[in-house]
């Protein structure tokens, strides 16, 4: 009947008796006849009562996992393992390794501990070169470069000069050694002129450089000013930051774009004071901004001699765009007329300045004439884009009339005398030309850059100035265009140092804006800007000898770094006094 009972679970099993082990044991041993069976088998139960009575007292062959007793796995003494020290403290051993643990921890690093430990000491090592040892060998001149000028000292520095240091230093990468750029091709370094001599590239900006930016300082040659040009009461303030170069072009960009209290933002870029030429071909191939048949923007690309400073209207008061050289009524206000069409405010800087007064060279009229190789606008009767190529002189012939028999037209079917000639305060000698509306940056499939220019020699008897689209001639001014007439004397082609402008502004003193048309933002992209000239007269500077700026630049700093002042005398600068009005 008991073995019919069923056996209730037991979670703490009893003795293993299976007939698995009891082969085991009878296979392996039998009992020794020293051991007595009947304390065996009293023992056994004892053991048995115990564990009934105890469930924690475990028998020393229980396998918590079932199958063979543990007893069945003595522990191989001869058996050497690598991870035995972990289990078999050793303390002299470990006396050794504490001692020299640096030692043994080099010897157990494995190969990516010991590059991470060598990236790790360069790094230690090359910090201590570059903050600690660099700066005090340069401080002390230990390592001080010598060149020639150490074997050469007493004739390479005069007498006066004292020498702080041979070492001689790079130069910047990004410093330019010639005013030719080096991206310019071979085949464009040389122009042919009107007279069939070939001149010399004595300037060029190609733009193939990405990402220039134009801010005061930036660059070497362009200047992008931050101001309003309140001049032509333009509708737009000029941001450095519509200005820089992509895709090897440079980009002045005009966006609806709140500034300074004005909805436009746009770029201008110039060279004034950084970068002027005398005489000689002014090349520049650009992209009209827009559509070629959507006026109102006012794309342009011009010339001023470098005593008047863009958009500082103080700098130009009394010198815009005078270029003369008598002294009569030409230099007075109004030139003396009662007509009541002419405002200009007088030469400040005339021949005949009186001793004592400030001028740049005494004995020597002096300007800032305006020539313009394209401003642009698009003809509202025939929605075409329009070229107008100038010149701004001063004193003005009367009724604005120059001499026309010096004056020639070369394509009359493009090409026509403009109708403006001029306001209150200049005189316009100027033509406009008809242009290509795949020249412009919208409206086609595909868009194309123009090149334009004007080209001009200054002698008073045999000068002239062509203005080009591509390589044809549009029309050209001779000198004798500009002669004598009535009260005044002549108006020379400027002899002045002329630094390069392009800008691209909206105003209502220009054309009619259609606003509606125009798509914002507008992109005017130059591609590049070259200046050639005469083999035996180049002149890239702002500075030359006979017709001096720099000085005078530099003694009235108000007037030609403040842009806010509009006339001269708010300056605080006196005007010079003449020998002809006193």
């Amino acid at each position: 009947n008991d073995n019919s009972k069923t056996t209730e679970y037991d979670r703490y099993p009893k003795r293993l008796s299976g007939s698995r082990v009891s082969s085991i044991h009878s296979s392996n041993s039998k009992t020794p006849s020293y051991v007595n069976k009947s304390n065996m088998d009293t023992d056994s139960f004892s053991n048995s009562s115990d564990r009934s009575s105890n469930p924690f007292l475990v028998d020393t062959d229980f396998s918590p996992f079932g199958g063979y007793p543990a007893s069945s796995f003595p522990l191989m003494i001869d058996e050497k393992e690598d991870d035995d020290y972990l289990h078999n403290p050793d303390p002299i051993q470990d006396a050794e390794y504490e001692k020299h643990r640096i030692w043994y921890d080099f010897k157990s690093m494995d190969k990516r501990y010991s590059l991470a430990l060598l990236g790790l000491l360069f790094f230690l090592f090359g910090g201590a070169a570059l903050f600690v040892v660099l700066p005090a060998v340069t401080y002390t001149n230990v390592a001080g470069h010598h060149d020639k000028l150490s074997a050469n000292r007493n004739s390479t520095v005069g007498s006066g000069a004292v020498i702080l240091s041979d070492y001689v230093y790079p130069q910047l990468s990004a410093i330019r050694t010639d005013m030719v750029d080096p991206d310019t091709p071979t085949q464009f370094h040389t122009r042919k002129a009107k007279d069939g001599s070939l001149w010399k590239l004595a300037f060029s900006d190609e733009f193939a450089a990405e990402g220039r930016t134009f801010y005061d300082g930036d660059d070497q040659f362009w200047y992008a000013p931050d101001f309003h040009y309140d001049a032509t009461k333009d509708l737009e303030w000029y941001d450095p930051d519509a200005v820089t170069t992509k895709n090897g072009t440079a980009h002045l960009r005009m966006d609806v774009f709140k500034n300074h209290n004005l909805y436009y933002r746009s770029g201008m870029l110039h060279t004034w004071n950084r970068m002027c030429f005398t005489q000689g071909i002014m090349e520049i191939s650009a992209k009209m901004p827009n559509y070629g048949n959507v006026t109102g923007l006012w794309p342009g690309m011009w010339s001023m001699g470098n005593l008047g400073r863009p958009g500082y209207m103080a700098t130009t008061d009394g010198v815009w765009p005078y270029s003369y050289d008598s002294c009569d009524a030409g230099i007075t206000p109004n030139q003396s007329s009662p007509d009541g069409i002419n405002f200009l405010p007088g030469q400040r800087l005339s021949s005949c300045t009186c001793e004592g007064d400030e001028h740049p060279n005494r004995g020597t009229g002096r300007g800032a004439p305006e020539i313009d190789i394209i401003e642009g606008e698009v003809d509202t009767n025939i929605r075409v884009g329009v070229a107008s190529q100038s010149m701004q002189i001063a004193p003005m012939d009367i009724w604005y009339m120059p001499d026309y028999n010096w004056i020639a037209i070369h394509n009359n079917s493009i090409t026509t005398m403009n109708t403006y000639a001029g306001g209150p305060f200049q005189q316009a000698v100027s033509a406009t030309t008809t242009m290509n509306t795949t020249w412009y940056e919208l409206g086609n499939s595909t868009s194309y850059f123009q090149k334009y220019a004007f080209e001009y020699l200054n002698d008073n008897d045999d000068g002239y100035l062509r203005w080009f689209i591509g390589d044809d001639p549009t029309f050209t001014v001779y000198a004798n265009a500009l002669a004598p007439n009535g009260n005044i004397g002549w108006r020379r082609i400027s002899k002045e140092p002329m630094s390069v402008v392009v800008n691209l502004g909206i105003s209502q003193n220009w054309a009619y804006i259609d606003f509606p048309s125009i798509k914002f933002p507008a992109t005017f992209e130059i591609d590049y800007v070259r200046i050639y000239q005469p083999n035996d007269s180049i002149s890239i500077t702002c500075d030359p000898e006979d017709y001096p700026t720099v000085d005078y630049i530099d003694a009235h700093p108000k007037a030609y770094n403040i842009w806010n002042y509009t006339l001269w005398n708010q300056t605080g600068y006196s005007t010079p006094r003449n020998n002809l009005t006193g």
